[in-house]
């Protein structure tokens, strides 16, 4: 007496492809908060502000949107 072989899965021998690196969620969060923080840089530096502390003040912009925006999405 023979046993049944199970059916073939149609996936077999094919390779299962790569997890995204980012989700679309995540990369509309990231663009975003960027976008704020080159206005919110580029502003202050057309405001008279030193060049450094432009690119901080936009840094600092960026980084404090990324919880808002996370949560205004969601």
């Amino acid at each position: 007496m023979t046993t049944p072989e199970p059916p073939a899965s149609p996936n077999t021998g094919r390779c299962q492809p790569d997890p995204p690196l980012l989700t679309l969620h995540a990369a509309v969060v990231l663009m975003v908060a960027a976008l704020a923080g080159v206005t919110v840089g580029g502003l202050s530096h057309l405001g008279g502000v030193p060049g450094a502390l432009s690119v901080l003040a936009g840094l600092g912009a960026g980084g404090g949107a990324v919880p808002v925006i996370h949560g205004l999405i969601r």
